[in-house]
């Protein structure tokens, strides 16, 4: 039986070029580049809460540092460096593998370093804490929106709460949409290339990613920045064929585990914001407008009029996600 450091060593050790000292020591040595800040996140996936009990374990180790990722590109941040820690029910080294391939190829794919972090024996439990750099003062947050701003979302939310629904076999949804919504919710797209460009760019006044749902994490960037949100039904991504309606909508507004990017942008900035949608190739729809209020999101029809909204998204001391 190999002991917690052979695992670590067969695994996880890698080259850490951006490192002054990698994996190895009590700790890893980071030298930041001049002029940044940086950003520091860090997100937990445990079994049965984030993730299905037999989940593949290489698109479990992509997600696993995914997640992290987004955070950073909702701050416009450049991804750097990464720890894991985790605990895990057994030593099953062919799970190992195959969760290592699938965390470095996200990490080769954005550029980062696994320079640390520690393994245990208990329930499946992984926790990554990703650093990133910007430079001082123009990381983007939530607390900037301001009156008269746009609404916009990235991408199409609402994809990976409908995988899942698939899985727990509360829908049927036809091929290959089935396909599509399960790759999202197993292997979401960290939009760092996007953040970067907003923030880059000064194109977006706030930011934040779409972790627990559209309603409740545009509800964040409201709350923090002391105004209101107004959403346009008509406005919202186009919903996909071959999907309920009431569940696809429901998903979108409050399903969550999309990693999408929803930020408030000057009305000004509309034309920069469509050249840079097709520059990355990735839809960035308008959805709705800031106004003056009391930080919350209301959902508007055709007409004006405010729909209801029972359900804003996940909350992990209210509900379970999976």
């Amino acid at each position: 039986m190999p002991s917690e450091f052979d695992l670590i060593a067969r695994y996880f050790a890698r080259p850490t070029p951006q490192a002054v000292l990698g994996p190895g020591d009590d700790c890893a040595l980071l030298a930041p580049s001049p002029g940044m800040e940086l950003a520091i996140t860090t997100d937990m996936l445990v079994a049965g809460t984030h993730f299905l009990p037999g989940t593949d374990a290489r698109q479990l180790g992509w997600k696993t540092l995914a997640v992290n990722l987004s955070d950073l590109a909702a701050m416009g941040a450049k991804p750097r460096w990464v720890l894991l820690a985790g605990s895990l029910p057994e030593a099953d080294e062919n799970w190992l593998a195959a969760f290592a391939d699938g965390l470095f190829a996200c990490a080769k794919r954005y550029g980062v370093d696994l320079v640390g972090g520690d393994t245990t024996r208990g329930p499946l439990n992984l926790c990554l804490t990703a650093l990133g750099e910007v430079p001082a003062g123009s990381a983007l947050r939530r607390d900037g929106a301001r009156v008269g701003d746009d609404v916009w979302v990235s991408g199409q939310p609402g994809l990976a709460a409908l995988g899942l629904a698939q899985l727990q076999r509360r829908t049927q949804l036809p091929e290959p949409l089935a396909s599509r919504c399960i790759a999202a919710l197993q292997k979401p797209t960290p939009r760092v290339e996007l953040g970067l460009a907003l923030r880059q760019g000064s194109l977006a006044h706030a930011a934040i990613d779409v972790s627990d749902g559209l309603l409740a994490d545009l509800g964040h960037i409201a709350e923090r920045s002391a105004v209101t949100a107004e959403l346009f039904e008509n406005q919202l991504p186009r919903l996909p064929a071959g999907a309920d309606p009431l569940l696809a909508r429901h998903c979108q507004l409050a399903g969550g585990d999309d990693y999408e990017l929803v930020f408030t942008a000057a009305a000004d900035q509309r034309h920069q914001l469509a050249e840079l949608a097709a520059q990355l190739d990735l839809p960035l729809w308008r959805i709705g407008r800031i106004i003056e209020g009391n930080g919350v999101v209301h959902l508007l029809d055709e007409s004006g009029q405010a729909l209801p909204l029972a359900d804003k998204g996940f909350d992990h001391f209210a509900q379970d996600r999976h």
